[in-house]
């Protein structure tokens, strides 16, 4: 289902005829080795007060939101960074700063130039990871929570194969080899249509000299390698520590998200509302009618 579409489901058809505009902006961070930008992407009514953060899983960028985006920015302002070293946003110089405590800090910067007290925060696998991190944090500013086919619990395997590709992608010549690279390294994303793989492989590349590049510093990869994981990241007391209403979306094939962890998630914590997205792994791409309207719903429930 095309973006037309989608707005014309939610928002009616004179509001598709119109579709929202995006607004690119970049905030400046800073982290232990000097400062770098990140760039981000508004949506919607700049002074609304209503705020919606996107953040996207470890290779990807903000513009994976452009569907969620345009349907939610209705009732909020939506904004979609680009973690640091992803997408239009700066590579750090010193690679072990790609890592939780410095994405935490730069989206705390982000909030500030917002000039809001609080937002509503929907995270994807390392997205969700940097919002459970927020939100167990006494006094933080995130009044909703969705977590995106992540939880307190990462697995050994959904690692390892991550880590089979971060940072080591081939370039391309053309857009058409791009999009049959990610068709395989992507493929838990589930029955995408053509339209969909195609809007996801356009902003996932840059261009370099003689092709195509993923929009990713291959930095990004060296934590992986230089530390490699032994055993599950266990998590429980942060996710413990979360008091903010809570929704869960699981891919059913997810090797990141076991089940037994998401019905867990259920049970502690904020007693999260789980969601199971069928025939997906890892992750949910947040592109369909069914999905974002799973999100909207929770977001907007009194």
């Amino acid at each position: 289902m095309n973006l037309s579409t989608l707005l014309d489901r939610f928002l009616g058809a004179e509001s598709a005829d119109r579709p929202p505009q995006m607004r690119e902006r970049t905030v400046q961070c800073i982290g232990a080795h000097g400062l770098h930008r990140m760039a981000y992407r508004e949506w919607g009514d700049p002074l609304n007060p209503r705020v919606l953060i996107c953040a996207h899983g470890l290779t990807r960028n903000g513009r994976d939101f452009d569907s969620l985006a345009a349907v939610m920015s209705r009732d909020y302002r939506v904004v979609c960074p680009d973690v640091v070293g992803r997408g239009r946003s700066e590579w750090l110089r010193v690679k072990d700063g790609y890592a939780l405590p410095q994405y935490v800090a730069d989206m705390i910067t982000l909030i500030a130039r917002l000039d809001v007290d609080t937002v509503q925060w929907v995270g994807t696998s390392m997205g969700g990871l940097i919002g459970m991190l927020i939100a167990s944090q006494p006094g933080n500013p995130i009044h909703r929570l969705v977590l995106n086919d992540v939880g307190p619990v990462v697995t050994v395997a959904s690692i390892e194969r991550i880590g089979q590709y971060v940072g080591s992608a081939p370039r391309f010549d053309d857009i058409e080899q791009a999009e049959a690279y990610l068709r395989v390294v992507c493929a838990p994303f589930g029955a995408l249509s053509d339209e969909q793989w195609r809007h996801l492989t356009e902003n996932a590349v840059i261009e370099v000299e003689g092709g195509l590049a993923m929009a990713y510093d291959p930095g990004i990869g060296e934590p992986f390698r230089k530390n490699p994981l032994v055993e599950d990241v266990d998590l429980w007391p942060v996710y413990d520590a979360i008091r903010c209403p809570t929704m869960v979306m699981r891919g059913a094939e997810s090797d990141l998200l076991e089940r037994e962890t998401a019905e867990e998630m259920s049970r502690r914590g904020p007693c999260a509302r789980v969601v199971e997205v069928a025939d997906v792994g890892h992750a949910p791409m947040l592109l369909d009618e069914v999905q974002i309207g799973e999100v909207r719903d929770f977001l907007l429930a009194q």
